[in-house]
């Protein structure tokens, strides 16, 4: 099977909307204030955006708290070329760990995380339908280390139940990730060092320690 380039799909789609002078409302699943910080840069200039801050998957508290002050702290510093809003969801743990019961020993990557981004992404596919808004996706394909097949896949299934258009991407291309980083040193972000759930904060201990004992 083919492999699809998300990247050409989504500079076809915004090449569309220059030539037709239209701003489409666009619902931002975002995982932190560094991803989304390029996320907004470029795709700004194209979509009304609505930052939607939905991950019961991180914990602790305090750490979910952190990540969402600087998500909005971004969002009121960034100069993009069109407001950009933030939906902040209730903070629900306790539906995230349900949604692993069983997979708590899997490897970071696999079959826990997948789910995690289904659940996550379902939840702003609902968001959307309910705001009227014309399209929904999420910053998680910025991440080197998540694969944008598996996204766009769940995203394209969701697309499909719920009536609203995902915006294909892989943001990690040109440069993403690594202006990501530059914007996150310009605005002073705080840039955890796990994903955010209890067992990639466990992995990313294990590997420090690792390091540590080399």
């Amino acid at each position: 099977m083919q492999k699809i380039n998300y990247q050409k799909e989504l500079d076809r789609l915004l090449l569309s909307l220059e030539k037709e002078e239209r701003i489409p409302s666009l619902l931002l699943h975002s995982c932190c204030a560094p991803c989304s910080s390029y996320v907004l840069e470029y795709l700004s200039r194209y979509f009304s955006i609505t930052v939607f801050y939905y991950n019961p998957n991180i914990s602790p508290k305090e750490e979910y708290v952190k990540r969402l002050e600087e998500q909005k702290r971004l969002i009121a510093s960034m100069e993009c070329s069109h407001p950009v809003h933030i939906l902040d969801a209730e903070y629900d743990p306790e539906r995230f760990f349900a949604m692993a019961r069983g997979m708590e020993t899997l490897p970071e990557g696999g079959a826990r995380c997948h789910a995690c981004y289904e659940m996550r992404l379902r939840e702003a596919a609902q968001a959307a339908k309910a705001g009227g808004f014309d399209y929904f996706t999420t910053t998680l394909t910025i991440s080197p280390l998540k694969k944008s097949e598996t996204l766009n896949a769940i995203g394209a299934k969701l697309e499909q139940e719920y009536g609203v258009s995902y915006l294909y991407s892989d943001f990690k291309k040109k440069n993403g990730y690594k202006r990501s980083t530059e914007l996150s040193r310009e605005y002073g972000l705080y840039r955890q060092n796990y994903c955010g759930c209890v067992f990639s904060k466990r992995e990313a201990e294990r590997r420090e320690k690792t390091k540590e004992q080399q």
